[in-house]
């Protein structure tokens, strides 16, 4: 098929994979639009080419259990083909399902850009629940080996991400340019001390009314480190205080970015690629991941493979649906918002495109959408 070998031409350069490795790619990409699913029978049978559903099904299984990806590489590509400018706002967080009884937890950190967290580097958590400090701290160094140099703006976490050791971390890392700003979200139970007395935070902004935000104009003492501390009274009267190692009076602003990685997840699961409806397990292959620097052991190395091709599926999609909305700006609603995000707009683009390239005017508007897979 044409289309197949053009879209291996475009991503070739880029990945720089073996040829039939970057073929599968290019046909599992074309397969996902179609699908809308990364159920692997689904996507068998419309996989682009003549053979058998069944032939296509075992295909994609050596995939995702033989070929190492590199994983640097695509995060890399993600940032190139995404321009995304700097400093840097990053956002870590968890999305967590189970497959029948097995959990999947994955730990990612994204890049905020244009409201949504485009994923660098991620994480198959051995276990449900929150992480600890060293898979944090691992998925950090993770980042930092891969972009040494960039510049970073801050990085936004919610409040499962707290701790002594994990705010040490963050203001007083081994390596000073590796130390890390932050907007940190923490609970209204914990306690602030301002060098006379400790108080419950909820305490310190008891007074703020819905709609209302205070700046602290001083360091508080928080697990033992000083760090600046801004809060503001939602509509439903809860609290939500951010703490952070600078610019206290953008830190509720700033926090607010960190959406963007449940924004991504979204697209991964229910509103795009129906992430939850993968049946791979591999709950027995855990192992210790070599490029782990606590030496954890990381759930579902096809898990992450897939995450992988998701997020390359993602930023065509966001490249094409920018395109459109450039071309034909989507409709703003009455309420203000856009009638549909640039990433369904993209979407659903390529879902019609992939469906049905045996049509002339089809097939020209996919070499149109193959340009946007450029770093130019």
């Amino acid at each position: 098929m044409f289309e197949l070998n053009t879209l291996r031409a475009k991503l070739q350069p880029h990945l720089g994979w073996h040829g039939a490795r970057t073929l599968f790619v290019a046909a599992f990409l074309i397969a996902l639009f179609r699908a809308k699913t990364v159920n692997l029978s689904e996507l068998a049978t419309v996989f682009p080419g003549l053979a058998k559903p069944e032939s296509h099904y075992k295909q994609q299984q050596r995939f995702f259990r033989a070929f190492e990806l590199d994983y640097a590489v695509i995060a890399r590509l993600v940032v190139a083909w995404m321009a995304i400018p700097e400093p840097w706002v990053l956002a870590v967080d968890r999305t967590q399902w189970d497959v029948g009884k097995t959990p999947v937890n994955i730990l990612t950190l994204g890049v905020v850009h244009e409201g949504i967290a485009f994923p660098l580097v991620w994480v198959m958590l051995d276990k449900k629940g929150n992480s600890n400090t060293d898979e944090r701290i691992d998925l950090m160094e993770r980042f930092y080996e891969l972009f040494p140099h960039v510049r970073v703006r801050c990085l936004t976490t919610d409040r499962e991400f707290v701790g002594a050791d994990w705010l040490s971390y963050l203001l007083l890392a081994p390596d000073a340019k590796s130390a890390t700003p932050f907007r940190m979200r923490i609970r209204d139970s914990e306690m602030l001390y301002d060098g006379h007395r400790s108080l419950k935070v909820r305490t310190v902004f008891a007074h703020l009314q819905p709609g209302q935000t205070q700046a602290l104009p001083k360091r508080r003492r928080l697990w033992g480190r000083w760090v600046y501390v801004a809060a503001t009274r939602m509509n439903n009267n809860k609290l939500l205080v951010v703490a952070t190692d600078q610019a206290p009076e953008t830190a509720i602003a700033d926090y607010a970015l960190r959406w963007s990685i449940e924004t991504l997840f979204g697209m991964f699961k229910s509103r795009g690629f129906c992430l939850e409806e993968t049946s791979m397990r591999d709950s027995e292959r855990l192992r210790c991941d070599p490029a782990s620097l606590c030496g954890a052991r990381e759930r579902a190395p096809r898990l992450k493979k897939l995450f992988a091709l998701l997020t390359l599926a993602l930023c065509w999609a966001v490249k094409v649906g920018q395109w459109l909305n450039h071309v034909k700006p989507l409709v703003v609603k009455a309420h203000g918002r856009l009638a549909k995000s640039v990433f369904r707009y993209g979407f659903d683009h390529l879902r019609h495109l992939c469906s049905n390239l045996a049509r002339p005017r089809q097939q020209k508007d996919f070499q149109m959408a193959l340009c946007f897979l450029s770093c130019t």
